[in-house]
């Protein structure tokens, strides 16, 4: 076992500690995530600025998250450009001057993203390495060094089925000792097909999934709240709002959810606060502005007991609820209904809680009884923005961009400095070296002295790790895998104690493994792979499934799916429709194909007019428009045909496309166009198309990328009986173009009235 030390950490409220890698403590200094040294938006420094005449300095870019400084670096995420050339920035620069050392930059795609929603969210640095983690608005989940070489990526929209929304919130990834967490809705394929606010624990070095979790129900509005540890009865233990509107407790070790608490009609999007009460109960606090789950009223501030247990006798929902036991009102300490925020994270001095609340009032908050002690308008509303403290000073952004420096008492706040920032100010302000930096959505600003010295990094203190216990499971990691055929990723296999602490290590290739169909299973297939040596290897066949790990009499379950290379077929003759639809007595249909990512619930496969086709399902309005992918992220270079067919009438007809390399190719039926988009806001082309109602169209497309970057997106469309014409029927240029991309399908049933079909695809190397 290897010694035990604490580490100044990145989000956890309480003391985090960690079985140490050899590094000494602390070894990268600053204000390292969203909310600071301790996750509690709260630093320790001294000297920092008490007027706000005129910034050390600012630089052009876009951002509305927080920027985060490591060992006299500053890294901002933000965004920069116009129209279809817009692109999301990851800013390495010099944290005295602002002067640029390197950027990352990333095209947005596929994204429903609106009014330049973009970098809603922070990179995070690690304490231990030093590097650089950041999620973009499209789903890219990456790690940089501090000098800016790549450490991995992942595609999650492609990879995990992640799906974006008009509000871009990403939030920050979260460092826990060895891991890496980030959240988002996904849609991915198997027991994880429904859409669900789902969190992911990642290696930090080499990017492998240890474990995913799906702790609520399904999801009202994305959730960006970041989760915030502790402990419970010898687990270490995250809490978090939802996107189902519950609060949750879920163990950070191994992604078991352990209770859920309905609050909010809407997702809970602060951040919780951690407040130990004078009866020695730890209580988690979160605020939130929709409306109340059990009163027409929206907003509320809640404090619930955390050591609370389910009641399963008193639900507080009708009806048993599937998913991780429910606690009932018996577990509030208390609440208070008059406040309310979007999602600004309150922080806490004391026993003080400082709000800035949806109508532009800062709030002084009682933590032990949720009372108001003070409120005082300082902006006509507030979004994301959360207040930092330092120094006895509350650093306060706003929406409209007023930027507050405070300094709280009894009965309110002194206002000691106010300026007019450019643009709006969503994100929390970042305290380092004597310096406050903050974002606007049109600068990044830096206010203080230059020069100085960076104090030292807090050593966290709290409850220390126990040595783990027996081993009781095991943990595969990676435990979700994407193979090609001959494809071959190393395993690791560790035993894990009842808690979820890892207990020993153990040589992948001594386990056996079997073949592992859930009992819950709607599609009982298997996964077409084979272990050699301690590795997994990808077999011939296109496949998804999971396997059993057996080893000293312990077991542990990994999944994964084999993506052929191309060319890909498939025209659907082999599927068998033998289920029922609900909707229509006599129909039947069989599942769509089990590798495929957010095709299950969507889409289906039926019999139509003598064949198997692909047919987009009816029953579930929030489902009327759907993505689907099934080829592996980094294809490239690719033609794409497929046999389409939308259906309706005069008024309404239904929409079907094909995604080339992040591009949507799509006959749009209402409006008689064949489009090209990627994002309808930054990337939009159309031509005239008349579009007839159950007819079969064949559909072509093509990306061809020069070698300066830029590219043609190329597509043409006929009817099934015709022969093909030479021409294309558009072309679309675009100067950054997607370089790869999976290969995958769209329909748009509006308001879940009419199919689309889609048959006979073919997917081909140039």
């Amino acid at each position: 076992m290897k010694k035990i030390r604490t580490i100044a950490f990145a989000v956890g409220l309480t003391a985090l500690v960690s079985v140490g890698s050899g590094a000494a403590l602390a070894d990268v200094q600053g204000w390292l995530n969203w909310r600071g040294p301790a996750g509690t938006g709260i630093s320790q420094e001294k000297k920092l600025p008490t007027t706000l005449t005129a910034p050390l300095w600012s630089v052009k870019l876009a951002g509305g998250g927080t920027p985060v400084i490591a060992n006299g670096k500053v890294y901002a995420l933000g965004y920069d450009g116009i129209g279809a050339d817009l692109q999301e920035v990851l800013l390495c620069a010099d944290a005295e001057t602002g002067k640029k050392l390197w950027e990352k930059r990333f095209s947005d795609y596929l994204s429903d993203i609106t009014y330049d929603r973009y970098a809603i969210g922070s990179p995070t640095v690690d304490p231990e390495t030093g590097n650089v983690y950041m999620l973009t608005s499209a789903g890219i989940f990456a790690c940089f060094t501090a000098d800016g070489k790549p450490v991995f990526s992942n595609a999650m929209m492609e990879t995990l089925g992640r799906l974006t929304f008009t509000n871009g919130r990403t939030g920050a990834p979260t460092i826990l000792d060895d891991l890496v967490i980030v959240r988002g809705i996904t849609s991915n394929w198997g027991g994880d097909g429904a859409a669900m606010d789902r969190l992911y624990a990642f290696d930090k070095k080499n990017g492998k999934l240890v474990w995913s979790c799906s702790p609520g129900l399904a999801p009202k509005d994305n959730t960006f709240g970041l989760p915030i540890f502790s402990w419970r009865n010898g687990k270490q233990v995250f809490y978090s709002g939802a996107g189902d509107g519950s609060m949750i407790a879920v163990n950070a070790r191994t992604g078991e959810p352990i209770w859920r608490y309905p609050i909010s009609a809407g997702g809970m999007n602060a951040t919780v606060v951690m407040y130990k009460n004078t009866k020695g109960e730890e209580t988690a606090i979160c605020v939130h502005a929709d409306e109340n789950i059990d009163a027409s009223n929206a907003g509320r501030m809640t404090a619930v007991k955390v050591l609370s247990e389910p009641k399963p006798a008193e639900p507080l929902t009708p009806g048993a609820a599937p998913g991780p036991p429910v606690l009932n009102k018996s577990s509030e300490a208390w609440r208070n209904d008059d406040l309310s925020a979007v999602s600004s994270t309150p922080v806490l001095v004391g026993r003080n809680l400082y709000l800035t609340d949806k109508t532009g009032f800062l709030d002084c908050v009682d933590a032990e009884t949720g009372k108001i002690l003070w409120k005082q308008k300082l902006a006509p509303d507030q979004l994301h923005a959360s207040p930092t403290y330092a120094e006895g000073k509350l650093y306060v952004p706003f929406q409209n961009g007023l930027f507050y420096i405070l300094k709280p008492g009894v009965t309110g706040a002194q206002v000691l400095a106010k300026t007019q920032l450019a643009g709006r100010c969503i994100g929390a302000p970042s305290v380092y070296n004597g310096k406050v930096y903050v974002f606007s959505t049109e600068r990044l600003y830096c206010y203080g002295k230059p020069g100085g010295k960076p104090m030292a990094a807090i050593a966290s203190v709290g409850e220390p790790k126990k040595f783990a216990g027996p081993t009781v499971a095991l943990q595969i990691v990676p435990s979700e895998v994407i193979l090609r055929p001959g494809e071959k990723v190393k395993l690791s296999i560790r035993g894990i104690d009842a808690n979820g602490f890892v207990t020993e290590t153990f040589d992948a290739s001594k386990a056996t493994f079997e073949q592992y169909v859930p009992p819950t299973a709607k599609v009982r297939a298997l996964l077409d792979a084979k272990f050699e040596n301690g590795e997994i290897v990808g077999g011939a066949k296109s496949s998804a499934g999971a396997y059993q790990a057996t080893l000293n009499g312990f077991k542990g379950i990994m999944r994964g799916r084999v993506l052929t290379a191309l060319p890909y077929t498939e025209d659907f003759e082999s599927f068998n429709p033998t289920e029922q639809d609900t909707l229509l007595p006599e129909a039947k249909f069989a599942y769509p194909p089990l590798p495929w990512i957010g095709a299950r619930f969507k889409f289906d496969v039926r019999e139509l007019e003598g064949n198997k086709v692909f047919a987009k399902t009816l029953d579930n309005i929030f489902f009327q428009r759907a993505t689907v992918f099934f080829g592996h992220p980094d294809e490239k270079n690719y033609t794409f045909e497929a046999d389409v067919m939308v259906d309706g009438n005069r008024r309404t007809k239904s929409t079907v496309g094909l995604i080339n390399q992040r591009y949507y190719i799509i006959l749009n039926g209402n409006a008689d166009e064949l489009e090209v988009n990627s994002n309808q806001e930054r990337i939009k082309a159309t031509v005239p198309f008349k579009i007839q109602s159950k007819t079969w169209y064949r559909m072509k497309t093509r990306v061809d990328v020069a070698a300066s970057g830029s590219g043609m997106v190329r597509a043409k469309v006929w009817k099934k009986e015709d022969p093909e014409p030479t021409a294309w029927t558009i072309e679309v240029p675009h100067k950054s173009a997607h370089t790869v991309g999976a290969p995958g399908l769209f329909g748009f049933a509006p308001q879940s009235l009419y199919k689309v079909y889609i048959d006979n695809i073919s997917v081909k190397p140039n």
